[in-house]
């Protein structure tokens, strides 16, 4: 959109150039008045003859005339800063004026009208009151994307995702505004084209997410403070996620969409563990004797021979269009990814069905919906991550040797009887080769929903939702006969080594949802919409309890043979009222109220029923007179927002119950043999701890926000600072002895989050060829525990997250007065050299000893702050983009070297030597220094995310068919003084954690 001021040199300019003409064409003039939407003159817009460069601005009353344009019939293009662009035909009458009537522009509300998803509907964008953030599909984070939440990272201000490691389908953690429970579920809820599903896992699948196929995906909204979520009530303390699926349209021709990605993964970075002549000169100049014996000849990396080179496959396909008078759309997915570790691989296939009728001359919308997963995994234990760190680099991966055999060929410690050496760990190539730890796992959510507008009254509509969520999981682990850590000493055949284990899990929920809303425009400045409805949702979660058991004792075992005890049925059902109401003068002034009534069967009776309130205000400032005239001002609108929502997911659905649970493996009784003489165990039944006065965890939360932008949005962005109080924390605590169990779940305290989001958007070049448009979003999270509930004096705090490194030992904390999770560790001594002391910590109690109470409490595990940036160039068919995500103040414990880097370590055993991590070479430890702070590292970073370059060859083969090749690379570059493998990682421990790899991505998308 040109500035008023060049469109007038640009029209001196082609004035001047056509005189030169104009004797010889014929010519007459245009003259007119531009008017808003107040019927007041607009000055300063550009009117413009289409085809030509004749045009000219408005005055300052919104006048303007033009002259020598060409007889016949032209159009108008009359365009300005914040407002649409119209066009108005025009006939020229040669030598005479042609008066065209008042034109009138609106405002440019292309962003402000976008109907932006909300809960239970959609609202304007200029009349949403709460913090919303919305990312449509061409936004979406390109390359290879397993789980939908990858889609959004980095893009949403106060939206951390912390990737679980690099295995195909990982879990990711999301937290919106740092969460606000200690031990009660801290996930956000996810709405799924209307259907809220659980929050929990499924067997068989590390994060349910995999489940959803990210191409079926066309925006994901984010739902961030109270006025925004609190219409979900209960399940919405921690945020909303509200995703909308693609589906066809009214009228369209019917699409082919084909797209398909070939990815290439190596691991990022890999432990950082001494080399084999390294640790050979180090074992010959400190060990014993027997211990030099132990090394072997070889040179063996043992992380290059648990890694490798990972392909993924990614394809499909989806079917647009219309049968007769109903949209529909259908698609199928096909996703097969192996993992960067061997053995590790997730295979993926989905489909979905979308049909979209309007029926009855349009009173009635049906929206049928199903999503349906077939998921197949092979895991990995971590473990084998660690063993591979820790196994000795002079000994072979494999030997001829005949001691060997038994154990597939591979070396493995032995005695001189060849039965395992005691201790010793297990050649990690041989243990992931001699496991097989497979799952199967189903997902189908499938809804129904009407929207009937009433004939008699067409401002009420009645919505309907039917929906259900099914999952069925399934899996076994299974130990060849050959694997060394199941190797059975007192065998009278090789059928009796190995080991077996199963388990399945069956979980469905139920969802009937009805709600009436009524929608009333009052006179010309007043509109409002009411809605009333109820949501009644059953979830169950049922299985068989699994026991492992030893191959069978006289023949091979039968893969389809199970030994089942008794199962687990675990229902709760949410009942809820909820009801909204929406108030609109002049566009302006904007109020948005909010009640929900929720009822758990989690909680006793007295306690069940929660009311979670909320109030949104807008002021829409751009409308007020003393903006009017202000042409470089497209929208400007202060929000204030209040609302308490609910948290009721911790522990089981019966914890507020005196009950008998069934043990899973420790109190069992033999009642006789079975036919081949094996012992028959039957499982007992004991009581369970139990806390009868459990009740509603609840969170008050204060938002002010500011939503901005100028020069036609050229320049946009929002601003939000908020406070959450979460009280009556739930969490599983340490109890007094002398109940049913030593922990519990109790409301035990309270917790304050602070902080602060800015979100930018900026396009600095907009021409016909060259587009340039970034995004740059920050977000500020401060989280203090302000009270425990005990009135125990000189009570630390519950101590969490547990370490290798000893029995029962932890290295976080939850304290009043500090964050949630802050590290609880001793205070290193240093000498004159810089490097630490053994043993040696800070009395920092002063009482002369240095014991518990010098303990304290040292940063954080969660970020203070994270950042997101975002860049795209387009020229002509030429796009790059550009991902870059950044955290800063989360702290990382180094568990490797905290356990493992120390001489201790490589001296484990008579028999066998282990290795050391590099880190040795800075401290020289003798033994496990495990609570030292050293270990406690700054986790800042920033992380080259993604890089895309694509090219758009446009039409193939006939109009309306598209081609598109893109190349992309994943975790480009990480910069972080962090010294271990990854600072990323959600509980703050660095243990055996899965590489995050490098992947390189090569695609094509194709539409006919």
């Amino acid at each position: 959109m040109k500035h008023p001021y060049l469109a007038k040199l640009l029209f001196l300019l082609l004035f001047v150039c056509a005189g030169f003409t104009g004797a010889f064409a014929q010519t007459g003039s245009v003259s007119g008045r531009v008017v808003d939407e107040k019927n007041e003159g607009l000055p300063g817009v550009t009117v413009l003859i289409e085809g030509t460069s004749l045009g000219n601005s408005t005055n300052s009353d919104g006048t303007y005339s033009i002259q020598s344009v060409p007889a016949g019939s032209n159009t108008l293009v009359v365009s300005f800063v914040g407002y649409t662009t119209n066009r108005i035909p025009v006939t020229v009458a040669a030598g005479q004026n042609t008066a065209v009537g008042n034109v009138t522009l609106n405002e440019n509300t292309t962003l402000l009208n976008e109907a932006v998803v909300v809960g239970y509907g959609t609202q304007r964008r200029q009349d949403v009151t709460g913090s919303i953030a919305t990312v449509q599909a061409k936004d979406f984070v390109p390359g290879q994307v397993t789980n939908p939440e990858q889609l959004v990272q980095g893009k949403v201000a106060g939206v951390s995702i912390t990737t679980g490691g690099g295995a195909p389908g990982s879990t990711n953690t999301i937290r919106i505004r740092g969460g606000s429970s200690l031990n009660a579920n801290n996930d956000p809820l996810f709405v799924i084209d209307g259907v809220p599903v659980d929050k929990g896992t499924i067997s068989g699948a590390s994060n349910p997410l995999t489940l959803i196929n990210p191409n079926d995906i066309e925006s994901i909204t984010v739902l961030k403070d109270a006025s925004a979520l609190a219409i979900y009530g209960n399940r919405a303390s921690n945020g909303v996620v509200l995703i909308t699926t693609k589906r066809g349209v009214q009228g369209e021709k019917l699409t082919v969409n084909f797209s398909s990605q070939t990815s290439v993964s190596r691991p990022f970075k890999t432990y950082d563990v001494l080399g084999a002549d390294e640790f050979r000169t180090l074992i010959q100049a400190n060990g014993s004797a027997s211990q030099i014996a132990t090394l072997g000849s070889a040179n063996t990396n043992w992380q290059d021979e648990i890694f490798r080179t990972a392909a993924t496959y990614d394809n499909n396909i989806s079917l647009t269009g219309n049968l007769g008078k109903v949209p529909f759309r259908v698609s199928y997915g096909n996703l097969y990814q192996d993992g960067i570790v061997i053995t590790n691989n997730l295979k993926r296939n989905t489909g979905s069905l979308s049909l979209s009728p309007v029926i009855l001359d349009g009173h009635l919308r049906i929206d049928v919906n199903a999503k349906g997963t077939k998921l197949k995994n092979r895991f990995i234990d971590n473990g084998a991550i660690g063993g591979a760190l820790f196994y000795d680099p002079t000994q072979p991966v494999r030997s001829s040797e005949a001691q060997y055999a038994p154990y597939g060929g591979y070396y493995q410690y032995l005695t001189a009887n060849g039965v395992p050496l005691t201790l010793a760990p297990g050649n990690p190539v041989a243990a992931l080769q001699n496991t097989n730890n497979i799952s199967d796992v189903d997902r189908l959510i499938g809804n129904v929903q009407l929207d009937y507008k009433f004939h008699f009254l067409p401002e009420l509509r009645a919505n309907l939702n039917l929906a259900t969520d099914i999952s069925r999981g399934s899996g076994s682990t299974t130990n060849s006969v050959t694997d060394f850590g199941n190797f059975n000493s007192g065998a009278t055949n090789v059928n009796q080594n190995g080991r077996f284990s199963q388990y399945k899990q069956d979980k469905d929920m139920r969802l009937l949802e009805f709600y009436l809303a009524y929608n009333k425009q009052l006179g010309e400045n007043t509109k409002f919409d009411v809605q009333a409805g109820y949501s009644h949702q059953d979830f169950e979660t049922q299985g068989p309890l699994f026991l492992p058991y030893r191959f069978d004792r006289t023949t091979k075992f039968n893969p389809t043979d199970t030994l089942t005890v008794a199962g687990y049925y675990d229902p709760y059902r949410l009942i809820s009222y909820f009801g909204r109401a929406n108030l609109s003068i002049k566009d302006r002034y904007l109020l948005t109220a909010t009640l929900r009534n929720d009822n758990t069967s989690r909680f006793g009776e007295g306690n069940r029923s929660g009311y979670f309130p909320a109030l949104g205000l807008g002021w829409r400032l751009k409308g007020e007179e003393f903006f009017a005239n202000n042409a470089s001002i497209t929208e400007l609108k202060l929000r204030a927002g209040y609302g308490i929502t609910g948290q009721q997911e911790i522990g089981g659905p019966f914890d507020y119950l005196p009950r008998y649970v069934t043990s899973r493996s420790t109190v069992q009784y033999q009642f006789g043999v079975d036919a081949n003489g094996a012992p028959i165990f039957v499982t007992g039944r004991r009581p369970a701890g139990y806390n009868p006065d459990l009740k509603w965890e609840t969170t008050t939360t204060y938002n002010l926000g500011l939503d901005w932008g100028i020069m036609d949005n050229r320049l946009s962005g929002s601003f939000d600072v908020y406070q959450r109080e979460s009280n009556e924390l739930l969490a599983n605590v340490f109890v007094p002895a002398g109940g049913l169990s030593n922990q519990l779940n109790r409301n035990i305290g309270s917790l304050r989050n602070r902080g602060v989001e800015v979100a930018l958007n900026a396009v600095p070049v907009q021409t016909e060829d060259f587009t340039w448009d970034m995004n740059f979003n920050v977000a500020y999270n401060k989280t203090e525990i302000t009270d425990l509930g005990t009135q125990q004096e000189n009570f630390p705090g519950y101590l969490t997250e547990g370490i290798p490194g000893g029995t029962g030992t932890t290295v976080q904390i939850n304290s009043v007065g500090y964050a949630n999770n802050a590290y609880y560790v001793y205070q290193q001594a240093y000498g004159e050299d810089g490097r630490p002391l053994e043993g040696v910590y800070v009395d920092r109690s002063g009482d002369g000893n240095v014991n518990e109470q010098d303990l304290y409490r040292y940063k954080q595990r969660a970020p203070l702050a994270t950042f997101g940036f975002t860049t795209n160039f387009t020229y002509k068919r030429l796009s790059l983009n550009a991902v870059l995500r950044a955290n800063t103040g989360n702290y990382v414990y180094n568990s490797l070297a905290g356990n493992l880097a120390n001489y201790a370590n490589a001296n484990t055993s008579t028999g066998f030597v282990g290795n050391l991590p590099v880190g040795i070479r800075e401290t020289g430890f003798r033994s496990q220094q495990v609570l030292s702070d050293y270990y406690v590292e700054n986790g800042s970073f920033l992380r080259g995310e993604n890089v895309t370059l694509g090219y758009n060859f446009g039409k193939i083969f006939s109009e309306g068919s598209n081609l598109r090749l893109t190349a992309a690379v994943q975790n480009l570059f990480l910069i972080t003084k962090y010294t271990g493998l990854d600072p990323e990682i959600f509980n703050g421990v660095d243990n055996n954690f899965y590489p995050r790899a490098r992947t390189f991505t090569f695609g094509l998308n194709a539409s006919f």
